[in-house]
């Protein structure tokens, strides 16, 4: 079960896990809107969001085109929120952390805690922010590098990591159920509509 209070070495190994078996047939614009819509409806009706977090997303290409960006302030009375300017930047550092690694930046974050590395070791320092939220878009058919990315920013690097890894999930299984509907009937029928074996739920 994916906890919180896990070991770096796990919650490294549940990541890339997610990483290899989230990958979806096609990936359009209209899809990064609709994952982008989904994860600030999931993130609304969250208790960080009650309690008075923001959030800001943005997902793009892996040459950096925007397909989707939004800011989702909280209900908090008083109008404040953590949402900054600085909040922005930090989404850009873990982007760029999925752009060098081509993995998520939550896998990068506990994989180093793991092994016992700094970023300066590494050679993550400057553009590059080492917290969870920003998740690599994967193809099926295209092992050799994501071709977008998606990620969000509150503040908090495993509920960030887990609302973009969870609505990822749960998009690919309604694109999955889709193709399985609009698959043809009969032995001719070649679309596997269900998830990779050993994928987390």
């Amino acid at each position: 079960m994916f906890s919180e209070h896990s070991s770096s070495n796990q919650l490294a190994s549940q990541t890339l896990a997610e990483e290899s078996n989230y990958r979806f047939p096609s990936f359009s614009a209209a899809d990064a809107v609709t994952l982008g819509l989904s994860m600030r409806k999931r993130f609304r009706g969250s208790a960080r969001h009650a309690k008075g977090k923001g959030l800001i997303i943005s997902i793009q290409t892996i040459a950096g085109h925007p397909l989707f960006a939004c800011t989702v302030d909280s209900d908090n009375v008083s109008g404040l929120t953590d949402l900054s300017l600085d909040g922005w930047s930090a989404l850009e550092g873990m982007i760029n952390i999925v752009k060098r690694t081509s993995h998520s930046s939550y896998y990068v974050e506990n994989s180093l805690a793991s092994m016992g590395k700094s970023p300066k070791q590494m050679e993550l320092q400057g553009d590059f922010r080492i917290t969870g939220g920003a998740f690599p878009i994967w193809l099926e058919n295209a092992p050799c590098c994501p071709i977008a990315i998606a990620a969000c920013y509150s503040g908090s690097s495993y509920e960030d990591h887990r609302l973009v890894s969870t609505t990822v999930r749960d998009y690919l299984r309604k694109m999955h159920d889709n193709l399985d509907e609009n698959a043809p009937s009969g032995p001719e029928s070649t679309v596997d509509a269900t998830l990779p074996a050993g994928t987390i739920s």
